[in-house]
């Protein structure tokens, strides 16, 4: 019987899209939007940031710097930042309902940045019990730590974890760790699978 219900932040709860967030840093920096994501992944800082071992500040002042971007720290968070869309991906009554009968975590990599934002911006992020994020944990999906860590979290065993995340190797990883685990595709097709587990709100 499942008593604990993960899920992932980004494109499963709630839209992202890093194309707005790269065509807004090429408006105030001397790089294209094409050119954005490229200088900053070989660098590998996005991910350092994300796994905890960049503080923000650290973060926005080395990134200013890759990008040759003058640009204060406020105005960094609103270009950071551009990345959510309004409209959530699942309604706040499926986490309001299942939360009345089972714990409810997030499971997401992400960055305190982008995670403090999405709090202030998305009213059904307070249905949550814990949060359980790779900048807090030092470790990011698929890494088996992360996984782990949640489980601990959950309060129950894997098999008692049902996990939702966009990402198909992160479900292969929850599901290696003993979870229960789907790839989200659409809030119908998760609708039926919450059905068939006997999961209702």
């Amino acid at each position: 019987m499942i008593k604990t219900v993960l899920f992932d932040l980004g494109n499963v709860i709630i839209p992202v899209d890093f194309r707005r967030c790269h065509e807004a840093l090429a408006l105030v920096c001397p790089h294209s939007p094409e050119s954005v994501p490229k200088i900053l992944g070989k660098s590998g800082l996005p991910r350092r940031f994300e796994q905890g071992e960049v503080s923000a500040e650290d973060f926005v002042a080395e990134t200013c710097r890759l990008l040759d971007m003058k640009i204060n720290y406020e105005q960094f968070w609103d270009v950071w930042t551009r990345i959510f869309l309004p409209d959530t991906l699942i309604p706040e009554s499926l986490l309001e309902g299942l939360r009345r009968s089972h714990r409810l975590l997030l499971l997401s990599n992400t960055n305190p940045i982008h995670f403090e934002v999405a709090r202030e911006r998305y009213p059904l992020m307070r249905h949550f019990d814990g949060f359980v994020l790779s900048y807090e944990v030092g470790a990011m999906k698929p890494a088996p730590q992360i996984y782990r860590e949640a489980i601990a979290r959950s309060g129950c065993r894997p098999e008692e974890c049902f996990f939702i995340d966009d990402l198909a190797e992160n479900v292969e990883a929850a599901l290696q760790q003993g979870m229960d685990a789907v790839q989200f595709q659409s809030f119908g097709q998760l609708e039926e699978e919450m059905h068939g587990r006997g999961l209702a709100w």
